[in-house]
């Protein structure tokens, strides 16, 4: 009788072992065809997304902040959100490292969007104006 019990536990486990493995493959290989394709179209893109592990939206999700229009956002106010949350989530007070970590990776993929918008106006402005390198002068 014992044995039957067993059996039937080793099967059931593998089972559901087998199929959480086949999900995982699932979810890597959407992952993949999503990064590839996302690369194509915006190699810069894939690469943040890569880097930091969220998306825009994500990370304003998780500060409760808007998207940065036209390149700009209130970064104090996400410096102040961000402030807030971290210390929330202090493991010393009883808070989730994990969560203390998704709110500094939020914040740092707000960060790279708003420079990355920075740099692309400047660049842009530059255009418009022409190249006018500085010259300093000797006094």
């Amino acid at each position: 009788m014992a044995h039957r019990i067993i059996t039937q536990v080793v099967l059931t486990g593998s089972r559901v072992l087998g199929r959480a493995v086949a999900e995982a493959y699932r979810q890597a290989a959407a992952s993949q065809k999503y990064a590839a394709q996302a690369a194509k179209s915006n190699p810069g893109a894939a690469n943040n997304l890569a880097s930091s592990g969220l998306t825009l939206d994500e990370a304003c999700k998780i500060l409760n902040v808007k998207p940065p229009q036209g390149g700009k956002a209130n970064m104090e106010d996400v410096m102040g959100r961000f402030k807030r949350l971290f210390d929330q989530n202090d493991p010393k007070k009883g808070g989730s490292f994990y969560l203390q970590s998704k709110i500094l990776r939020a914040r740092e993929r707000i960060e790279l969007e708003v420079k990355n918008a920075e740099r692309v106006a400047e660049r842009e402005q530059e255009l418009k104006e022409g190249w006018n390198p500085k010259v300093y002068k000797e006094r």
